[in-house]
């Protein structure tokens, strides 16, 4: 019999970056309610560097049984695919992917340097096509199949994201480039695996990371967002895709959330505000825009600026 509380029962979820931080709590969340976790995390720092194979494996003993710990790197096609087939092998299925790992090398643009951004790029970005595109395929075979019953609805995907990437911040060219890369994968995603009854979100988290510790506050107001955002326990943001993953999220796919302590968002997405046909001439498509578009402009905030308010805890 299903306990109470245990809506996950029989589901397969595959965490990335699954060992610490907000990724470990999402891995306990997903347990705790039943479903068996693949906790993929090579235990590298935020920079990326010195992987530390013990640090899954760690977590997967704390679990117990339903949790088995994937250590190498999934920031390659290879990787992607042996931790999907691991996720198979021991548990037979996989019903939820959460694309968690991130790491962050940050410097102004004018003094970026190229290895960095590809590194980012490639772990924060690359690594959630290289697992999707070797999970969607089980997921399509599996909605087939009925799994866990007719009509097929185990199918899960959540992307961790980040409001860098659509506020934009100081020195964050790449992280920012790709958390919007992937809301725009989630999007196509979502769309891509609509027929299989697959749903894919994004979520934006402020919580206590080693993220958040890295900021380094340029003036009073960063140094209190910094003070309020390490308040924030990764706790909420497991809840928020706990239900992501569950029976009552079925209709709910290509959103963008954001979860803050006991604050929930819901992001608008990009369409258009406002429009004009523009007029010959040069003078006349400026004058144009300045009566049509001008104070409906985006402002200039940073995602730090944007959500300096004392969160709900």
């Amino acid at each position: 019999m299903i306990e109470r509380g245990k809506t996950l029962d029989g589901r397969v979820a595959l965490v990335t970056g699954g060992a610490r931080g907000i990724g470990a709590a999402i891995v306990e969340h997903l347990w705790s309610r039943g479903a068996a976790v693949l906790i993929a995390d090579n235990g590298v720092t935020i920079g990326g560097d010195q992987a530390d194979a013990a640090i899954g494996p760690a977590l997967a003993a704390k679990l117990g049984d339903r949790a088995y710990a994937f250590s190498e790197s999934v920031a390659s096609p290879g990787g992607a695919t042996a931790a999907v087939g691991a996720a198979v092998k021991c548990f037979g299925g996989l019903d939820i992917i959460v694309n968690n790992a991130a790491i962050l090398r940050d410097s102004f643009i004018f003094k970026a340097d190229p290895g960095d951004w590809e590194a980012v790029i490639r772990t924060n970005l690359s690594a959630t096509f290289y697992m999707l595109a070797a999970a969607t395929p089980v997921l399509r075979d599996q909605a087939k199949a009925a799994r866990g019953g007719q009509p097929y609805g185990w199918g899960r995907i959540v992307n961790i994201v980040s409001t860098a990437g659509f506020y934009g911040n100081y020195g964050q060219g790449a992280y920012a480039s790709a958390k919007a890369g992937l809301f725009g994968l989630t999007r196509v995603v979502a769309l891509d695996m609509a027929r299989s009854h697959v749903t894919c979100n994004a979520v934006a988290p402020f919580a206590a990371t080693r993220v958040t510790e890295t900021i380094q506050p340029a003036n009073a107001a960063q140094a209190t967002y910094k003070e309020r955002a390490l308040k924030v326990a990764p706790a909420h943001v497991a809840r928020l895709v706990g239900f992501l993953c569950g029976p009552r999220a079925q209709r709910v796919t290509g959103q963008l959330f954001g979860v803050r302590g006991r604050e929930m968002f819901l992001f608008g997405q990009p369409r258009p505000i406002a429009r004009l046909e523009a007029p010959a001439g040069d003078e006349l498509l400026a004058d144009a825009i300045q009566s049509e578009f001008v104070g409906k402009f985006t402002d200039a905030r940073t995602d730090l600026e944007a959500f300096n308010s004392e969160p709900v805890l």
